[in-house]
């Protein structure tokens, strides 16, 4: 069956890794060529067939809540820890308890393995193990532009930089209502000169 043969990609399978890729984040582009075909083929086949569509959808939607969640954490600010780690030297029952236990696992995941695969696993076993140390807090301060990002695309009334602002008169009546303030204001005396 040729890859870019639609029928394949209508299927369950199909359209799992189809969803897939959309998920990996991988573009309309990438995954056209994934599939063997021409872009405008793939958007031939999502006019065509809901189902190429939706799968894709579907994907986008992932990746597209992940990396809103990640500039919505970096907006607000976030802390985690940084742990630091020392090797110490494990005391002999407890490294003979802790190397049964791993030989015993090693064993059931490789039933294959042989005597001799056997001690070289357990010749390699550390001696020693990681403690932590120290945990640290590390704070990461809200960053300024994914708060005038998120903002003007969430609440763009408010926070474009382009304002529509509405004049609830004529811009002809209000330059006559300045005019007039001002000639007012000249004959009184109590303004600025007017040339």
């Amino acid at each position: 069956m040729s890859k870019g043969k639609y029928e394949y990609w209508l299927t369950p399978e199909g359209l799992l890794k189809l969803e897939g890729w959309a998920r990996d984040g991988l573009t309309d582009e990438q995954i056209a060529q994934n599939v063997g075909a021409a872009t405008s083929t793939l958007y031939e086949w999502k006019k065509r067939y809901s189902e190429i569509s939706e799968a894709l959808k579907r994907g986008k939607e992932v990746v597209d809540r992940q990396v809103e969640n990640a500039l919505l954490k970096r907006a607000l600010g976030y802390s985690y820890n940084e742990d630091k780690y020392i090797s110490v030297p494990m005391d002999q029952a407890e490294y003979s308890e802790s190397l049964e236990r791993y030989m015993n696992t090693y064993k059931f995941e490789h039933p294959e393995a042989t005597d001799s695969e056997l001690m070289l696993v357990k010749e390699r076993f550390p001696k020693s193990k990681m403690i932590l140390e120290e945990r640290k807090v590390k704070e990461v301060v809200p960053d300024t532009a994914a708060q005038i990002f998120w903002l003007k695309n969430r609440m763009a009334e408010k926070w474009r930089d382009k304002q529509n602002i509405e004049v609830s008169q004529s811009i002809d009546d209000s330059i006559k209502e300045m005019e007039a303030y001002f000639e007012q204001r000249k004959e009184s005396g109590s303004g600025p000169p007017v040339e």
